[in-house]
């Protein structure tokens, strides 16, 4: 796997769901979101901006999340990205769509 991008490697939608997941903690930037995906995932997943910023675009464009201009903690100006009510519903359905593929492709992998 790249060090740089994970995106065309992840199932399809599958870094959606990271990004929803990690907002539910609370606001971010993009740079945040990278960030806290990076270090949860004992650097695993290193998302870059060409995978990371159409996927919030995506995401703001479905509603289920929004963005305010605010300021970093370095001082600079940044979009901070919220979880909607709509997005924290579409949280769990993916969740439960991710839980689902996942133990289907295990007993694919399991097989004997």
């Amino acid at each position: 796997m790249g060090q740089n991008s994970v995106a065309p490697e992840l199932l399809p939608g599958t870094l959606d769901l990271l990004i929803l997941r990690v907002l539910a903690l609370g606001p971010l930037h993009g740079y945040g979101i990278a960030q806290r995906l990076k270090q949860v995932s004992d650097e695993v997943l290193q998302v870059g901006e060409s995978s990371l910023y159409p996927a919030l675009q995506r995401l703001r464009l479905h509603g289920w999340v929004k963005a305010e201009w605010g300021a970093s903690e370095n001082n600079r100006r940044a979009r901070y990205y919220t979880l909607t009510t709509a997005g924290r519903k579409q949280l769990v359905s993916e969740r439960e769509e991710y839980d689902r593929m996942a133990e289907a492709i295990q007993k694919v992998l399991q097989m004997a």
